[in-house]
């Protein structure tokens, strides 16, 4: 009896240890499997988002320098440039959004704004050949912070968060023939000019009429566009937007142009330069040239900090 009952004991464990083997074997299995992608599964991301974040700072001071200057400098700028892309078979909406904020302190002249930009445009069209498509175009720029035109004793309010504010709507055609370049044409197009600021508004600042708050406008639009990644290291975005309005001089073309160069320098660092021009009709500069419309030109180079995120 005992012997049979040895003999079960020793087929027991051994048939435990042969599923106990066999279980260890599939979970290596498991752990090492690899899954493969159904060829018959085709859903991609309709949405592609991401940006580009740069902060630069520069600071400078002297001590019993015989050429003269500030004792001491200090700038700060920022940029960040987002997107949302959606695509969904021939109709896609793209969405981009740029912000530019930046101080610079010195010693004679203190604090003073030297960069400030609301930039959103939104188009929602559908592709009727592989390089055409039709749509509307939407456009919105102003600023965040209060800007000022300074004299040696005083300053003059230029500028605050809707005061200007710029809008548009222009339903048009865009041909693009390849991935970098593109150009939308509207013959019908409706702006409007805000001004919400009662002191702007008073003196008929940005085109307004002395008193108003708003302004609309009626004409053609046109907008140039180009992208271009040169290498993984340098890539080059600039955009050119026209306006001509057909009820007042309509030879007169409102010009918003823009670019920004950047070149990385290793992992978290870039260069960037960035080149802005507008030339408005309605718009009468502050200070000496208030008498006619002027060309406004910015141009800042700065090295610094830059990161860039995406969904991809």
């Amino acid at each position: 009896m005992k012997r049979f009952l040895f003999a079960g004991l020793l087929l027991a464990a051994g048939l435990a240890g042969q599923a106990q083997d066999t279980t260890v074997k599939k979970l290596q299995t498991d752990a090492t499997y690899t899954f493969k992608k159904d060829p018959n599964d085709t859903l991609s991301k309709t949405w592609k988002t991401g940006g580009v974040f740069n902060f630069n700072i520069a600071q400078g001071s002297l001590s019993n320098w015989a050429a003269g200057g500030d004792k001491f400098s200090l700038a700060l700028n920022s940029l960040l440039s987002t997107y949302a892309f959606y695509e969904d078979g021939r109709r896609h909406w793209d969405n981009t959004l740029d912000l530019n904020l930046g101080y610079i302190n010195t010693t004679s002249q203190g604090t003073r704004k030297n960069d400030d930009r609301i930039d959103l445009v939104t188009k929602y069209a559908y592709d009727i050949s592989k390089k055409w498509d039709v749509g509307v175009l939407a456009n919105f720029r102003s600023q965040m912070l209060n800007g000022y035109d300074y004299t040696d004793s005083s300053r003059t309010l230029t500028s605050k968060f809707f005061s200007p504010a710029y809008g548009l709507i222009s339903p048009g055609l865009t041909y693009k023939p390849d991935k970098s370049f593109s150009i939308f044409l509207s013959p019908v197009t409706v702006r409007g000019t805000i001004v919400m600021d009662d002191s702007l508004a008073a003196k008929g600042a940005y085109g307004v009429d002395s008193g108003s708050h708003y302004k609309t406008e009626f004409g053609a639009f046109a907008t140039v566009r180009f992208f271009k990644e040169f290498s993984k290291t340098i890539s080059f975005k600039s955009r050119a937007d026209f306006y001509s309005n057909y009820l007042h001089n309509p030879q007169n073309i409102d010009v918003y142009w823009t670019n920004l160069l950047a070149i990385k320098l290793g992992k978290g660092f870039a260069l960037t330069y960035a080149l802005d021009l507008i030339y408005d009709d309605d718009v009468r500069l502050f200070g000496p040239h208030s008498d006619a419309p002027r060309a406004q030109i910015r141009s800042m180079l700065g090295i610094g900090l830059s990161y860039s995120f995406s969904n991809r």
